[in-house]
């Protein structure tokens, strides 16, 4: 191999780490905009009778739907990268020149991370008593994660201040295999939170979409056959006969939720106790009629 052979395959093979550098992050990105998108459009269909993997979405589609529920999570972990080193700024400037103050400190935070994190396993452990109470799934992972970085900001605290004497008994485990686990725990604390979150988002945006039926597309359907439609509201007339017709019935006050897999998800314009969701596929079996907004141009 030549020297300038060499020299091109080196530079082919910087191009690609270079490229994996860069897909990796992307990939992961995506993966985690993709399953919160999935978990808020989710709670969000169900609230409508419907399992969102009977909608036919994409990729794309749930990604698109991941800011909403992202948007609270992003702002309270941007606000916490601002003001965790501005802590740590703070205590090393106030407590460098005073150990003891700053084992008083170090005790008092370890301890109440410890109370933390133990109450927030203890419902874990007590799942089956405490899993009807509505506020588990938020409550939990936040005690788990606020116990973690307590604790860690405790032994950072001793870290500043190098409080460890050689006399003193040493961890059951080592400082960087006890960092390890508690960034762990943190993280999945983060990730449990976040998902109780999107799936909180996508239900309020299904109650707020019920309170709005009427903005939504407004749908003619007509069938050849009768639907026996049990949602209240929903007009339902019989066509005349005429040559070549083969649509019998025709239904009114219907409003488009979604559309999807060549099916629409149509639902009654008012909100009702009894109401269902109606599966149309668009086959040719039914004609469908969009009615223009009732608003003089």
């Amino acid at each position: 191999m030549t020297a300038e052979n060499a020299e091109q395959v080196g530079q082919f093979e910087r191009w690609v780490r270079a490229g994996a550098s860069v897909v990796a992050p992307a990939t992961a990105v995506s993966a985690v905009l993709f399953y919160f998108g999935y978990v808020s459009a989710r709670a969000q269909y169900e609230y409508f009778g419907i399992d969102v993997d009977t909608v036919g979405l994409g990729t794309q589609d749930y990604v698109m739907r991941s800011p909403q529920p992202l948007l609270a999570p992003l702002l309270v972990l941007t606000m916490l990268g601002i003001g965790v080193p501005a802590l740590l700024s703070a205590t090393r400037t106030r407590v460098a020149g005073n150990p003891r103050r700053a084992r008083r400190l170090a005790r008092a935070c370890s301890a109440a991370g410890t109370v933390l994190a133990c109450a927030g396993a203890l419902l874990l452990l007590t799942y089956v008593q405490w899993q009807g109470w509505k506020l588990y799934a938020l409550v939990t992972p936040l005690l788990t994660g606020v116990g973690a970085g307590v604790v860690a900001y405790a032994r950072r605290v001793r870290a500043l201040v190098r409080t460890r004497t050689p006399k003193e008994r040493r961890p059951l485990l080592s400082g960087h295999s006890s960092d390890v686990l508690v960034v762990v725990v943190m993280a999945i604390s983060v990730f449990w939170t976040t998902a109780t979150v999107a799936q909180w988002s996508g239900r309020g945006l299904a109650m707020r979409q019920a309170r709005e039926l009427d903005r939504l597309p407004s749908v003619i359907l007509d069938t050849r056959e009768r639907l026996f439609l049990r949602s209240p509201g929903i007009d339902e007339r019989v066509l005349e006969e005429s040559p070549g017709q083969t649509f019998r019935y025709r239904y009114r006050n219907l409003r488009l939720l979604i559309h999807g897999n060549n099916r629409m998800f149509l639902v009654p314009y008012r909100w009702s106790a009894s109401d269902s969701t109606l599966v149309v596929e668009l086959d040719g079996s039914v004609r469908v009629q969009f009615q223009f907004q009732n608003q003089r141009p």
